[in-house]
């Protein structure tokens, strides 16, 4: 089911490596808020990464992550998304991880699971990027990963661990 009859809890994720990175998140945001049938719940803290993949020599990221309160359904809600990177200029190339001036992804739509073309929720690769679970273990530290079987603060430092070298090791 991808309708909302009474207003899901959805999170999306926030990112721009180009321009005034800061002042686009605070953009979308108030975007966001401004739409009809979305209210902005919370707001993460932002954070500094160092671009994952894509073209050499593109600047750090900006991300963040959104807590809204959403009346709408979630493909009207991912049209919304794509939107808001449009209107601040985010610009589709076919080059992945590319740099953008705006990147919007939901990553949960309350607990439903959504398989469709073009959407996908929970976002597919988040258990795996520490730059999203990072912003998202402000928001939502027990929510927890079906893929991995961990809450968002376990994976994340989980991945810390294994970004360091380092392993856990056995009990005794």
């Amino acid at each position: 089911m991808t309708s909302a009859e009474s207003p899901v809890r959805a999170i999306v994720a926030l990112s721009s490596n180009l321009g005034d990175r800061a002042a686009a998140l605070a953009s979308a945001v108030r975007a966001l808020d401004e739409t009809p049938g979305i209210r902005v719940v919370c707001v993460s803290p932002w954070f500094e990464t160092e671009p994952v993949g894509g073209p050499a020599g593109q600047p750090s990221y900006l991300n963040g992550a959104l807590e809204l309160e959403c009346s709408l359904p979630a493909r009207a809600l991912l049209k919304r998304l794509l939107d808001v990177e449009a209107d601040h200029g985010r610009v589709r190339h076919g080059v992945k991880d590319a740099p953008r001036t705006l990147d919007l992804d939901l990553l949960f739509y309350g607990d439903e699971r959504i398989h469709e073309p073009g959407l996908v929720v929970p976002h597919p690769r988040l258990e795996e990027r520490i730059f999203v679970l990072e912003p998202l273990a402000r928001l939502a530290p027990n929510r927890h990963l079906t893929g991995c079987r961990r809450s968002v603060l376990e994976r994340l430092s989980e991945l810390t661990i294994r970004r360091r070298g380092l392993r856990r090791a056995p009990a005794g």
